[in-house]
């Protein structure tokens, strides 16, 4: 993806209804959660403590009558980490709140109830089925991989097989080199993900170059695809989705 075309798209998307209002224009709506996940747990980790720092007011503003929604948006805060900040204020412990979240335990108060179901629907990073949709998407590529890899007769030890071995461990490592599209790799990473510029650096600095150090040149792919101009480092390379319509190599 050209970068003025995710500049664009990743601006417009802090809110969840500009996920559904692009989604109903046409864009694919996993594309617009992944980017939208990714911008929100990034605005958070700049927010956190600002918005923590200002739980007392928060706490005062739902007594008289606001709602969590309300206070969320007021905030520009994620609905379920701005309830966290008020029950904490409260006296609840992250325990019990996020018990609640969860629905483990029967919450009595209705008003309460109410608007925890609210911040619940609302949340599309933070609530247990947003959680449960990022597990899934995750596990979908690691399957789009694994069947390419069946599919083209390739021998390959999966994260599982190798957890306990190596102190980093790839989605999939090979017993020997295998080439695809010129590159001639040891390993592939799955990425649930959109690679833009501060995601790749951080999973090159985290994952892919360890990778390279301990078994040679491999793959990253980004089902969700990448932006255009990133430069990798040596012996990391880049694909997406167009993966899945290329064949190993003689």
């Amino acid at each position: 993806m050209r970068y003025q075309e995710y500049k664009d798209l990743y601006h417009k998307l802090s809110t969840p209804e500009e996920v559904e209002r692009l989604a109903k224009k046409g864009y694919d709506r996993e594309l617009l959660m992944v980017l939208h996940t990714q911008k929100v747990t990034r605005d958070v980790k700049k927010s956190f403590y600002k918005v923590k720092n200002n739980t007392g007011r928060m706490l005062k503003d739902w007594r008289q009558g606001h709602s969590l929604m309300e206070i969320s948006k007021r905030q520009r805060f994620p609905p379920i980490l701005t309830a966290m900040f008020v029950f904490e204020e409260m006296g609840w412990s992250r325990k019990k709140f996020w018990s609640h979240i969860r629905g483990e335990e029967e919450i009595k108060d209705k008003r309460i109830r109410r608007e925890i179901e609210e911040i619940n629907r609302n949340d599309y990073v933070y609530s247990p089925w947003a959680n449960e949709e990022q597990r899934k998407r995750g596990e979908w590529g690691e399957v789009l991989l694994e069947n390419w890899l069946d599919e083209q007769g390739i021998e390959y030890r999966t994260e599982e097989d190798l957890r306990g071995v190596y102190a980093k461990t790839p989605d999939s490592l090979f017993e020997e080199p295998i080439k695809v599209n010129g590159m001639e790799i040891m390993w592939i990473e799955s990425k649930a993900t959109f690679g833009d510029t501060p995601e790749f650096r951080f999973n090159a600095r985290k994952q892919l170059v360890p990778y390279t150090e301990l078994f040679g040149p491999g793959l990253v792919v980004y089902w969700f695809g990448y932006l255009d101009d990133l430069e990798p480092p040596e012996d990391v390379f880049i694909s997406d989705m167009s993966l899945l319509d290329m064949d190993v190599e003689e």
